[in-house]
C-alpha cells in the first residue's frame, strides 16, 4: 500500500491573479501558507481486474474510460493508463467546498501516488504542473494555479505567475519571531456553508477575458496588496499585515455579489467588534472559513463561540505533498 497526503492551504495576499485569464495579460502574484490539514490518498494493487474508486461514492470501473471521477480519470489516464488492478481511496481532514483549496490537494495527492506507484521521482514544480494541467487544461475549470502549487511546495511562500505560463516559487523570507505570532494570531472559523469554487470563479474568469475593466483594476489592486502584504509580513508588522487583509476583503466582495452573503459580513463586523485586527473569507468566496488576525486571541474565540461559529485550529506544514508510507 502507499499512502500520500498533501496540505489545505491559506490565501495570505494576492489571491485571484492566479487564474490564467489574468496572469497571461498580467502577470499575478500571491503568497500562500500550507497548513496542517490534509487530503490523503492510498492506493494499492488487487487480486481483481476492476478499478476500485473510494471517495464520497464507491465506483468500480472495469475500464479506465468507465470512472466517474473526472480528476482520478484524468489522473490515471496521465501516469498509468494500462492498469487496471488497482484501488484508490481519498479521505480528507476537512469537506471540500470549504476555500481551503482541497481539489488542488487532492490532485497533487494523486499525482504523488501515482508516480511513486511507478517508482518515479518528481520535483513539487512539476506535481503541480501536472495537477494544473488536468483540472485547467483537460477538465476546463475556471480556476486558479494557487492551490495545486501551495499544496505541492508546502511553507509559506510566494508565487509569480507569468504571462508564458511560467510559475515561480520561493519563501517568504520572515523572521522565526514573525512566523510563530503569524502561526499563532491566525484564527479560521467555520461559516458552516460548502460551495463549488468554480461557480464562484467562472463570473471573474469571464469578465477577465472580456478585459472587463472594473474585474482587471480590481485584481490590479489585490495583486498590489500581496505585493504589500510581503512586505508587511517580511518586516514584521503584522498589525499592517491584518490592515491590508481587511482592504483586500471589502476589495475582493467587489468581484462578485455570491461572494458574501448578509450573514457572514454580520460575523466579519462582530469578529473585528471584538478583538480582530483584520480578515477575509479564504478561498474562492461564497462560504467556507472566515480567517482573522487577533491578538486578543481569547476575546475572539470567545465572541466567535457564542455566534455558534467553530474553530479549527492549524500550523503551518513545510513538507508539501509528500509519501508517507
Amino acid at each position: 500500500m502507499i499512502i500520500a497526503r498533501s496540505p489545505l492551504r491559506i490565501s495570505l495576499g494576492g489571491g485571484g491573479t492566479d487564474l490564467p485569464s489574468y496572469y497571461r495579460e498580467h502577470e499575478g502574484f500571491l503568497i500562500a501558507a500550507a497548513i496542517d490539514k490534509y487530503v490523503y490518498i492510498t492506493l494499492h494493487e488487487t487480486f481483481v481486474t476492476d478499478l476500485i474508486i473510494k471517495y464520497s461514492k464507491l465506483e468500480r470501473a472495469p475500464r479506465l474510460e468507465d470512472i466517474e471521477h473526472p480528476i482520478i480519470r484524468e489522473a490515471l489516464r496521465m501516469i498509468i493508463p494500462d492498469q487496471t488492478n488497482l484501488e484508490i481511496t481519498s479521505m480528507a481532514d476537512i469537506p471540500a467546498g470549504t476555500g481551503l483549496g482541497s481539489s488542488g490537494s487532492f490532485t497533487t495527492a494523486l499525482l504523488k501516488v501515482l508516480h511513486a506507484y511507478k517508482r518515479d521521482l518528481i520535483h513539487p514544480s512539476d506535481l503541480a504542473r501536472e495537477a494544473c494541467e488536468i483540472e485547467i487544461d483537460k477538465l476546463g475549470e475556471p480556476i486558479g494555479k494557487q492551490d495545486q502549487y501551495i499544496a505541492a511546495y508546502g511553507g509559506i511562500t510566494c508565487f509569480r505567475f507569468g504571462k508564458d505560463d511560467r510559475v515561480e516559487a520561493w519563501p517568504l523570507k520572515i523572521s522565526e519571531q514573525t512566523h510563530y505570532n503569524l502561526e499563532d494570531n491566525l484564527l479560521l472559523f467555520f461559516t458552516g456553508y460548502s460551495r463549488s469554487a468554480s461557480s464562484i470563479l467562472k463570473e471573474q474568469n469571464d469578465k477577465s477575458k472580456q478585459s472587463d475593466k472594473a474585474m482587471t483594476e480590481n485584481l490590479h489592486f489585490v495583486k498590489d496588496l500581496g505585493y504589500q502584504s510581503r512586505t508587511a509580513l517580511e518586516s514584521g508588522n503584522l498589525e499592517e499585515f491584518a490592515r491590508l487583509m481587511d482592504v483586500h476583503w471589502q476589495r475582493k466582495k467587489e468581484r462578485s455579489g455570491s461572494m458574501s452573503n448578509p450573514k457572514i459580513n454580520e460575523w466579519y463586523d462582530f469578529a473585528m467588534k471584538n478583538g480582530a485586527l483584520g480578515g477575509k473569507l479564504i478561498g474562492a468566496g461564497g462560504g467556507g472559513f472566515l480567517m482573522f488576525y487577533a491578538e486578543d486571541k481569547m476575546r475572539l474565540r470567545q465572541a466567535m463561540h457564542t455566534q455558534g461559529l467553530t474553530e479549527v485550529r492549524f500550523r503551518f506544514d513545510f513538507e508539501g505533498t509528500k509519501i508517507v508510507v
